[in-house]
């Protein structure tokens, strides 16, 4: 995916609390000078089902929303003891979104009970007991100013609003429609920050609760709108496997802060610091490789509907790029349905799996009864079940696969070297490149060279390194670790070879 670097460097959430299958993880926050690490990665909740929602109530406390006996209930975590508690057991409710009440031993939630209903509650820190807070408003988020007024996110007209609240004085007011999930208070300010979904871009934004008067912090991440402040004022935001920063007083733009390597961390959903800046809480899906193995185990078992159950009810199947194979998962049940019945010995072994984001990419080997067959599968996983498959079938043979690993291994030369000759010399006049699955991007050694000279000459740490690669006739896909002006990037890369020279290249982002 190294085109796509380049071009990156050169050039409404309602709130349902679906029950995606999440993990909680903690980070130390080790800051040195002006460098900032995190350290000691531990998943908290650890616990099937959704964890979610993250909150620090103290030093040591993180509160979070955790699933038991098919309801929510709000856990707390002690760091000091690595160990998981209870403050609610609600009947017939679940409670989401804990936050600890300023000046007092209280945590407030959005409950939300089995007839429907929905409404913030405060709840007393040891004994659980609760009692409404905000009568009459459908609070989806919220934040603390102080110990009497409150900011939500409140469910109105099918989308949220801006909702300030002072509890002593029982007074609501809505200061903006179209607004995010987000809400923190800013350090060292008298102001909260939120997310206005007014404009295309979404922005952050901050408003003083007494006045009113708000003031445009910056766009977020494209895509995301969940993001914590440090006490410095620094902004962190998630997105996929990495954490983005910004800091207002420094900064002109995003910079990446932090990227999670191992596949356990790979699409950020929420995250949330303590005042003290020294813990970092992060939620993540759970790591689709273990959707996809669910989904193999299954055809190895040639259990049909825990084979289907893998998928969403509207997933697509293609065949390498674009052609359709399937359209929903009942449409694919007649296909292996028969196989699994007619096919006593089917057995499917991978050899090379690639995990980036939500996506995994399996280098397969099928066994049937007569025969064996080598496929490449690209797995994309959403809210916890494959919803797209693309099957590539490559042309192959053994010296075929000499001549393709040869000419990549060139390219990747000529790239660390930064020799821009010889790195074009190994595309075709009329190469052509894409991003996943076949959005065309640009086209011919023009185009590569007017894209490559400059950054090789600007870029003196350039370096990739293949952490992962599958080989399949003419067809390599590499799963490449840039550094780029200090910065490391996770990226992929699909190669089709043609006659000794890359012919086709396909970046999945």
């Amino acid at each position: 995916m190294k085109h796509a670097i380049v071009l990156l460097v050169v050039l409404a959430a309602i709130p349902t609390f679906s029950q995606t299958d999440t993990e909680v993880y903690l980070f130390d926050i080790i800051k040195k000078g002006e460098t900032i690490k995190l350290n000691n990665q531990r998943n908290i909740s650890n616990n099937k089902g959704y964890d979610n929602q993250p909150s620090i109530f103290n030093g040591n406390m993180v509160l979070f929303s955790s699933t038991r006996n098919k309801q929510t209930d709000i856990a707390v975590y002690d760091s000091k003891k690595a160990k998981v508690d209870w403050i609610t057991e609600t009947k017939n409710g679940s409670e989401y979104s804990p936050t600890k009440i300023p000046g007092k031993n209280e945590v407030s939630a959005i409950r939300l009970d089995q007839d429907g209903k929905q409404l913030l509650y405060r709840y007393n820190y040891e004994t659980g007991k609760s009692k409404v807070l905000l009568e009459g408003l459908k609070v989806g988020y919220h934040t603390w100013f102080n110990q009497d007024i409150l900011v939500s996110s409140v469910l109105e007209d099918n989308a949220m609003s801006l909702v300030v609240s002072n509890i002593k004085e029982n007074t609501n007011h809505t200061f903006q429609k179209k607004v995010g999930r987000s809400l923190h208070k800013i350090p060292n300010s008298n102001l909260i920050s939120y997310i206005s979904k007014e404009n295309k871009n979404w922005e952050i934004r901050s408003i003083d609760p007494i006045t009113g008067a708000t003031k445009k912090i910056i766009n977020t991440i494209s895509g995301s709108e969940d993001l914590c402040w440090l006490p410095d004022g620094t902004i962190l935001m998630g997105k996929q496997n990495q954490i983005f920063k910004f800091n207002p007083k420094t900064d002109a733009g995003w910079n990446i802060f932090h990227t999670f390597m191992d596949k356990e961390i790979g699409n950020i959903s929420r995250i949330a610091t303590n005042t003290t800046g020294n813990m970092l809480a992060v939620v993540s899906d759970i790591s689709p490789e273990h959707i996809v193995q669910k989904q193999l185990d299954a055809y190895n078992a040639r259990d049909i509907d825990a084979f289907l159950a893998t998928y969403n009810d509207d997933v697509l199947i293609y065949d390498y790029p674009n052609t359709v194979r399937y359209k929903g998962k009942e449409a694919m049940r007649p296909y292996y349905d028969k196989k699994f019945k007619n096919q006593p010995n089917l057995f499917c072994e991978i050899k090379h799996r690639i995990v980036l984001g939500n996506k995994v990419i399996d280098e397969e080997y099928v066994t049937y009864n007569d025969r064996k067959v080598r496929v490449i599968s690209i797995y994309e996983i959403k809210n916890g079940k494959i919803a797209k498959v693309t099957f590539i079938k490559p042309q192959y043979d053994n010296d075929l696969e000499k001549s393709t690993l040869n000419i990549i291994d060139k390219q990747l030369d000529a790239y660390n070297t930064r020799d821009i000759d010889a790195f074009v010399a190994t595309y075709t006049e009329d190469i052509k490149v894409y991003n996943f699955p076949y959005k065309f991007l640009y086209e011919g050694h023009k185009k590569i060279k007017e894209g490559y000279a400059n950054f090789f000459n600007n870029t003196p740490d350039l370096n990739c390194k293949i952490k992962n690669r599958i080989v399949m006739g003419n067809v390599v896909i590499d799963e490449e670790f840039l550094t780029i002006h200090k910065q490391h990037y996770s990226a992929i890369a699909i190669y089709e070879v043609k006659n000794d020279k890359i012919a086709k290249v396909v970046f999945i982002q």
